[in-house]
């Protein structure tokens, strides 16, 4: 039996990536994304596009210090992702220094990515979008505009936009929830020379938050609130449009299990260019997990929040359900049997493993 290679060997294997090395590897990952949506059959793409802080060391190339909310004074690199919310792939990976924020580095990752979109499929879905507060940007809207896309955005609460003064002119409320209520209307831009529909939520709360405008709007004796807005070009209600922006968080769900069970914060050299391959194949081999998954799963419906039309299990339930199990080789008859028990369970888990492989 061959031995795992060391760290520091594939360390060393690494180094020998340059960039051209890192677009080969990110081609293999349009492929694998691809035939993954084209064997779900979906016909709507709901894409999250957000990035995440990895820390690095002082010495790391490429690394810079930026917004790191639990290390402020270390260097970082700060990757951006795109993941597709119906068939739970990440489509596409950029790694960035830890100084670049998203509104300076998302369009010309938002233009490869639709690049990648009608170069590897045979015919481009409706696609949909969900950003956060940092993508509210005349030139990112101006490119999902041009590429025909449904998006929704958090609007950050800038005085400039007034949204503060409309808030408190408002007096009626619609319900979306029982804790939340909105209202909406369009919302006129001078900078940006455009009217945009924006819809405005309140979630009621118990305390007072740092998101709280509640000493400048209302009477306290009303309740604190927490406020938030998001700018679309949907034609949907202002309820299915809080469930939509609600399904983001599972983008972050992901990067949890890239950086806990795939070592996508793991830095195995000094050099940018190797740590970014190290990104890729840790996107590659989570994205190769969940194309097994589908082949062994049933197919359930999406809903308001776009959750997979299959139901995933993490990399670490994974483990420990098909590896870390108790079990005995034997050799009956000159032939190596791994017997881990008589469990029909266990037996039917494997067996689906064994066909979701062999298809």
């Amino acid at each position: 039996m061959t031995s795992l290679p060391s760290w520091h060997t594939l360390g060393r294997w690494l180094r020998g990536f340059d960039g051209d090395g890192v677009e080969a590897l990110l081609e293999v990952n349009e492929h694998l994304v691809a035939d993954a949506i084209g064997r779900s059959g979906v016909r709507r793409l709901t894409l999250d596009v957000d990035g995440s802080v990895v820390s690095t060391g002082l010495k790391v190339e490429g690394a810079r210090r930026g917004f790191n909310a639990h290390r402020r004074k270390v260097p970082s690199y700060y990757p951006i992702t795109a993941y597709e919310a119906n068939t739970g792939q990440v489509l596409r990976v950029g790694n960035r220094a830890g100084n670049v924020h998203d509104c300076k580095a998302s369009v010309s990752f938002l233009e490869a990515l639709f690049e990648q979109l009608d170069a590897t499929l045979e015919r481009r879905p409706v696609l949909e979008m969900r950003m956060d507060g940092a993508f509210f940007r005349a030139d990112v809207i101006d490119v999902l505009d041009a590429e025909g896309v449904e998006y929704a955005i958090k609007v950050p609460f800038w005085r400039w936009l007034g949204l503060k003064e409309r808030i408190a002119e408002c007096r009626y409320w619609s319900r979306v929830d029982a804790t939340v209520e909105c209202f909406e209307q369009w919302l006129p831009v001078p900078a940006w020379s455009r009217r945009m529909r924006v819809v405005v939520y309140r979630k009621r709360v118990h305390h007072r938050t740092a998101k709280n405008y509640q000493l400048d709007l209302f009477d306290p004796d009303d309740g604190y609130f927490e406020y938030s807005a998001v700018v679309t070009n949907k034609a949907v209600t202002g309820t299915t449009l809080w469930f939509f922006m609600c399904g983001r968080g599972t983008h972050e769900k992901v990067y949890g299990e890239l950086k806990g069970g795939f070592a996508f914060d793991c830095l195995p050299t000094q050099r940018y260019d190797a740590n970014s391959a190290w990104q890729v194949f840790s996107v590659i081999a989570f994205n190769l997990m969940r194309a097994l998954q589908a082949g062994a799963a049933e197919r359930r419906s999406m809903n308001r929040k776009r959750r997979t039309i299959r139901p995933f299990q993490t990399i670490q339930t994974l483990r420990y359900r098909l590896i870390n199990r108790a079990g005995l080789l034997i050799r009956p008859n000159g032939r190596q049997i791994l017997d881990v028990g008589n469990n029909p369970t266990v037996r039917e888990r494997f067996q689906t493993i064994e066909s979701a492989l062999a298809a």
